[in-house]
């Protein structure tokens, strides 16, 4: 039996950037955090991105809405979505283990809270300046062989385990899909 709930996220979804917030209240649970690229993964499950349907995309601005309000998570849909997120998602791999935790916080803040594109290198290099990362070191440790094969690694496993979309929580080998899915997880986590 596990002792913690698998996370799997991306930081491009504003329904991660939601879950990660409601998982910060549970502080007596071990989430383990699995960084995937999404835009892999939708192409590995042969899924069209909301993203690209305006249907689809306006619900989603709608719902991150109120689901926010709802939960108190200062939220604003960002006016640069989508923009790729690889580089995003290399970086919280690279960086060092302990600053992980604050990366992922400053990187969905940042574009999830406070409306900044981070497509742009000068926005990325202040948020490394502003989490003491060097980031030279940043943008040569994202192009290292090793880091891409990381992040394909953990994004073929995610879809091996029928992981199709972020977020995605895991526990007991049971899938639970969307933030507002994480109550469930935690229910079964509980009963174990």
């Amino acid at each position: 039996m596990s002792n913690h709930i698998d996370f799997y996220f991306d930081i491009i979804s504003p329904y991660a950037y939601i879950a990660h917030k409601k998982i910060l209240k549970h502080k007596n649970i071990v989430f383990n955090y699995k960084p995937i690229y999404l835009g892999g993964l939708h192409k590995l499950a042969e899924i069209d991105s909301p993203a690209f349907n305006k249907y689809k995309l306006r619900n989603n601005i709608n719902d991150c809405n109120l689901v926010s309000e709802k939960n108190n998570i200062e939220f604003k849909w960002n006016s640069n979505f989508p923009i790729n997120s690889l580089n995003m998602m290399r970086g919280y791999i690279s960086v060092n283990k302990n600053k992980q935790n604050d990366y992922l916080n400053c990187f969905f803040d940042a574009y999830w809270k406070d409306n900044q594109d981070l497509s742009n290198v000068e926005n990325i290099s202040k948020l490394l300046s502003n989490l003491k990362i060097d980031s030279e070191e940043f943008f040569k440790s994202i192009n290292e062989q090793s880091v891409k094969d990381k992040l394909i690694k953990l994004t073929n496993d995610a879809f091996q385990k029928e992981v199709f979309g972020v977020p995605t929580f895991i526990f007991n080998n049971k899938i639970f899909w969307g933030q507002d899915r994480l109550e469930y997880a935690l229910e079964e986590f509980n009963a174990n």
